[in-house]
Formats: structure tokens, sequence, C-alpha cells
């Protein structure tokens, strides 16, 4: 059980309810997460606006590579269990990248250069080299998408944060970051 109360929708502030149902509209469902940042109008409208403009940042299966890769790191069974889901059945990712992803890789070099270095961010704590930028630049990532790169790990990382924290209770097929990848 959550340590954090996820509301039903008609109980969270009024502010949030139109985001909710944005939410409900776009994914047929609102997931626990989303209910649970919904307590906070103001943390649910920043988050649903910086995911929203993310979508435009790189490609989909990149930034569901780099979501599973953070996961992992951190230990977020929830967002694992979500960006799983969301690897295999919306970015349409293989088991094997996704089990490759888990482990800050991809079967695709330029991905993999993407993966790995959003995977060392987080467990360097952005104490990364001038041979990690180096290695990103040359798999042909721009500075403006290394930003994006950066972005897109950062807004997983307040997830992940936010969900271990919570002991949100998994509402997808669950996986464990402690089991091998």
């Amino acid at each position: 059980m959550s340590r954090l109360t996820i509301p039903a929708r008609d109980n969270v502030p009024e502010a949030s309810r139109p985001i909710l149902d944005a939410v409900q509209k776009q994914l047929g469902v609102v997931p626990n997460m989303f209910r649970l940042i919904a307590q906070s109008p103001a943390a649910l409208q920043g988050f649903t606006a910086n995911s929203g403009a993310l979508t435009k940042a790189l490609d989909v299966k990149t930034r569901e590579r780099i979501a599973l890769a953070v996961a992992q790191v951190n230990g977020c069974d929830y967002c694992l269990s979500a960006h799983s889901y969301l690897g295999l059945n919306l970015a349409k990712i293989t088991p094997e990248e996704v089990a490759l992803n888990r482990k800050g890789e991809s079967g695709d070099a330029k991905a993999n250069a993407a993966v790995s270095f959003a995977s060392k961010v987080v467990r360097e704590r952005g104490h990364i080299t001038e041979a990690d930028i180096k290695a990103v630049r040359n798999a042909g990532f721009s500075d403006g998408q290394i930003v994006e790169i950066l972005a897109v790990t950062a807004e997983n990382v307040f997830t992940n944060l936010l969900n271990v924290v919570a002991d949100t209770d998994i509402d997808f097929p669950v996986v464990r970051a402690g089991t091998a990848a």
C-alpha cells in the first residue's frame, strides 16, 4: 500500500481535475502516479507541461530507453514497470532491448550513447567527464540534444524519487529493479 495517498479523481484539488481528464483522454486511464501528483496542482501542471514539451525532444524510443535506464539505476519499481510496459507497447522496443536499456545500454549505436550517458549522469550525479560528452557528440547528438537527454533524465529522476518515496501502488505489469534485466 502506498505511503502517500493516491486519491480518486474526484478527491483531488479542482485545479488538477482538467489535467487528469486530459490524461484519461490521452491514455484511456489515469495511472496512480498522476493521481498522486495531482494532490499538488502546481506539481501536476509543471510535470505535465514538462512532459508534454519533452515529447518534442528526441524520439519516443530514445525517451523510453532513457526512462528504463534511469529507473533501474534509481531502483524505482513503479517507473520500471510503467516504462517496460510503455517501451514494449508504445515505443515498440523489443524485450531484448528493454533488458539492455535496464543495463544502461542499447543495441542501437546512437541510442546506446544516449542511454549510457543518461545512466552515468544519474549514477555519478552529473559528475561526468569530457570523454562522456565527446562520446555522445560522436554518436551524432548536438549540444541541444544533449540538453534534451539531460531534461528527459531529470524528468525521470523526479518520477523515480516520487514513486520510491510514496511506494506508489504499481498499476502496470510489475517489474522489479532487483531482478535481472
